[in-house]
């Protein structure tokens, strides 16, 4: 192990919980399930792929903005930060600040799939040796406290990239980044990044991609319940629905049961009809005003970046 690279730090989500939530989700009118079960291994390798495809603008315009604005990003977070990043992943992006900021001194990659988390910590660990890695396994979503650190640092900056915000209703999402200010302090930063209103095709193309990637990556949920929660959902009897719904501003993933069946979970037995869909996930779209005003009680914008087609915002923001 590199001399950098702290332990796994286990804030393990309980199978029971997960069982209890997909139940729950399961018996409602407008059946859903959370959308943390996309990001096991398989389904964090189906969503590096996705972010690969052409008609997924967000993250090469993501990374566009970072690359175009790194110089005024790392000159606003500073010298000497602790920088910790929501939903690692790979830990792609991160690597673009970490070779541009001033002596970052530690770097939390939080992320519920442990096997991506492990392998992508040696490597920064490795390719990074004067920045100490500490990996927690977590559910992000979920109250709990970042490690204890016995280092000094300048100032706490939390990096959510991606616009995973979106995923939250505009509500939950509020109190999220509340909590997010409350447990990195004040004066602490937020680099995040913020998917933007825009034309129903570009926005529907980017969850139908041509080659199927997104649906796999929707499907695979199904045989991860199967594979961990004792299910028997049947993948032929399924298939992926996604739209922009104008009234609420977001994109809605489904799962949509393609003829009349019954499911057992883990001894639960669940009906659905033929056309009745589950919900996986809805993705929010802001105008850079309303992201704006929805974290105006716990965060104050700082500095906000965009392409030149205004597809997709990064904003910088400081902890009142």
């Amino acid at each position: 192990m590199q001399n950098n690279l702290h332990e796994l730090h286990k804030i393990d989500p309980q199978e029971e919980d997960l069982l209890a939530e997909v139940l729950e989700g399961l018996g409602l009118p407008q059946k859903k399930l959370p959308s943390k079960l996309f990001y096991d291994q398989r389904g964090s390798e189906l969503f590096d792929q996705i972010c690969k495809l052409e008609e997924y603008y967000l993250t090469r315009t993501e990374m566009w903005i970072m690359n175009r604005y790194i110089d005024e990003i790392s000159e606003l977070i500073g010298e000497n930060c602790l920088l910790i990043e929501l939903g690692s992943g790979s830990s792609t992006k991160v690597r673009l600040l970490l070779n541009h900021l001033i002596d970052p001194v530690g770097y939390i990659p939080i992320d519920i799939s442990s096997e991506h988390l492990v392998r992508s910590s040696d490597s920064l660990a490795m390719d990074y040796p004067r920045v100490k890695v500490i990996p927690v396994y977590a559910d992000y979503t979920q109250p709990f406290d970042f490690p204890d650190i016995s280092f000094d640092y300048s100032k706490m900056v939390v990096y959510y990239p991606g616009s995973s915000i979106g995923n939250f209703t505009p509500r939950y999402a509020a109190r999220f980044i509340c909590s997010i200010a409350k447990r990195s302090g004040k004066g602490s930063g937020l680099l995040i990044g913020i998917d933007l209103k825009k034309d129903r095709g570009t926005l529907e193309a980017a969850y139908n991609d041509k080659h199927g990637v997104t649906a796999a990556f929707n499907l695979n949920i199904l045989e991860r319940l199967n594979r961990e929660l004792g299910a028997d959902f049947n993948m032929s009897r399924w298939k992926h629905h996604a739209f922009y719904n104008d009234d609420e501003g977001r994109i809605e993933m489904h799962l949509v049961s393609v003829e009349d069946q019954r499911v057992n979970v883990n001894g639960a037995r669940i009906k659905l009809r033929k056309d009745e869909t589950i919900l996986t996930e809805y993705s929010y779209k802001y105008t850079t005003e309303e992201f704006e005003n929805l974290v105006s009680n716990s965060f104050e914008l700082a500095k906000t970046w965009t392409d030149q087609d205004e597809k997709f915002s990064i904003q910088y923001l400081t902890a009142r």
